[in-house]
């Protein structure tokens, strides 16, 4: 069985079936844009090479014009405006970020483009350092350009976040004319053929595939079908879209199709789809899918084990005559141990003992621990404000260096709170899957303190599996200085 799908002058149907051999029709006028969905990969670089090189040499111009009062050599500034396009462009490509779904992701995008566009100065202006010619060039251009750059790039993304989202609503986009070949799933056809439209295809014919699991001549006949229909038509593209639990008759189809001189597409759908969304690479001749990956990889945690090492031994350093103080308060105010050492659960649920300076009169580290709350008789009258500065804390800048833990992380908790959190919040143990960090997502997120309720359990590990999915280093730059803003606040701290 196969349906068709006509263009009558300048409307396209779209169909869904509601009972069988009924279809219902809906037109949308065929007027439209003289760009496919397609090809804004190619066309979004180009615009930004325009807009980079036209704002440096602007910029450069304007800024000579109001400080000399005249207009100096466009081709100077044109030339390191050209090497900025370059390399901006290159790393926004090699990066992806000009594909139309990273587009319409205008927030991530816009923090991308700032990233990027940071990144290539600062490049630069090592390099310019480092080649003594830093005087060749104007430090008020280069920060005129600077800004006006990025404001300029930034205004092109939202234009272009606009015109996807408009163009995309409005089937403006020109595409294709294509057939769709897919089985008889009439709810995945529907939203098949609503999906293709949408990005610009032109529908001229939808077959209908026979089931696979009854053997008949009608797959044969179907084919010999299409390939007739397509054959001396002017259509420029085939689409299968179908599980690929049919694989005997799509290897069959495909072959059949060969004969044609037309791009076929496949769309997979159905469980196996999901793989092939995965990251994939070759091993010798054989293709792999990565079905899970690490949160980080190799390059990135050696980027933030780097960072940590660093941040911890100057914090070390530099808070040593603060931790000499501290000490003392501790041995006067009650006795016992200066510091505090529990059992905690690190990446990968591998265990380590955690440092903080003693604050109360116990030293819990059992298979029950009783959480510390608002006016807690446990808590020593020094231990109260070190909790309340979380002073207490900053002796895990050793657990830091000595790589047990991370600047920035999940907070840990005792082993005997992990047990619990493990059966009220799901993918609790997913927290585990970086080091535990002197701060985190969730504690600048209004997550500092104990965790009195279910509810704050999994808000926490929301905000923390949250952090997890969406590491870089803006990020813990973010976290780094919005920690401060909470110390001052001291909310939660008892």
């Amino acid at each position: 069985m196969w349906c068709r799908m006509n263009v009558v002058q300048r409307n396209v149907r779209i169909y869904s079936e509601t009972t069988p051999g009924e279809l219902a029709t809906t037109s949308h006028p065929a007027r439209k844009w003289p760009i496919s969905y397609q090809s804004i990969e190619f066309v979004a670089p180009l615009c930004d090479a325009f807009i980079i090189l036209a704002t440096g040499i602007v910029s450069g111009a304007i800024y000579n014009f109001s400080m000399i009062g005249e207009l100096t050599d466009p081709t100077r500034h044109a030339g390191a405006a050209a090497v900025i396009t370059a390399l901006f462009v290159s790393l926004m490509k090699s990066r992806e970020l000009y594909v139309p779904s990273e587009l319409l992701a205008l927030k991530t995008q816009i923090k991308n483009v700032a990233i990027v566009w940071a990144t290539v100065f600062l490049f630069l202006a090592s390099v310019a350092f480092a080649l003594k010619i830093g005087a060749t060039f104007s430090r008020g251009t280069t920060v005129v350009f600077g800004i006006t750059g990025l404001g300029t790039l930034i205004a092109e993304r939202l234009l272009w976040h606009h015109l996807l989202k408009g163009g995309l609503a409005g089937r403006k986009f020109s595409g294709r004319s294509a057939v769709l070949i897919t089985d008889g799933d009439t709810t995945r056809r529907s939203a098949l053929v609503e999906l293709l439209t949408r990005h610009g295809y032109s529908l001229r014919n939808c077959f209908i595939l026979p089931d696979p699991r009854f053997k008949s001549r009608r797959e044969d006949e179907i084919t010999r079908q299409i390939v007739a229909y397509v054959r001396g038509s002017d259509i420029e593209e085939v689409v299968v879209s179908t599980d690929l639990n049919h694989w005997s008759g799509l290897d069959r189809l495909f072959s059949a199709l060969r004969i044609l001189p037309l791009p076929v597409r496949f769309i997979p759908v159905g469980a196996a789809s999901d793989i092939l969304k995965r990251p994939s690479h070759m091993v010798g001749e054989a293709i792999c899918f990565e079905l899970h990956r690490g949160p980080l990889n190799m390059m990135e945690r050696a980027a933030k084990r780097t960072l940590d090492v660093l941040g911890a031994g100057l914090g070390l350093f530099l808070l040593l005559p603060l931790f000499m103080i501290t000490a003392i308060a501790i041995k006067f105010d009650s006795p016992g141990p200066i510091l505090f050492r529990q059992r905690r659960c690190g990446f990968n649920g591998k265990p380590f003992q955690i440092v903080k300076f003693r604050t109360m009169s116990v030293l819990e580290d059992g298979d029950t621990i009783r959480q510390a709350k608002r006016g807690d008789d446990r808590v020593t009258r020094v231990g109260r404000w070190l909790r309340h500065t979380s002073i207490d804390e900053l002796p895990q800048l050793w657990n830091v260096l000595q790589g047990s833990m991370s600047l920035i992380g999940p907070r840990p908790h005792a082993i005997a709170h992990d047990n619990q959190f493990e059966k009220i919040a799901r993918n609790y143990a997913f927290r585990h899957h970086v080091k535990p960090g002197l701060t985190g997502w969730a504690q600048v997120n209004g997550c500092r303190g104990p965790t009195p309720t279910a509810a704050d359990v999994r808000r926490r590990v929301e905000l923390d599996l949250w952090y997890i999915d969406h590491w870089s280093f803006g990020l813990d730059f973010v976290i780094l200085l919005r920690t401060f803003v909470e110390l001052i606040r001291g909310n939660n701290a008892y």
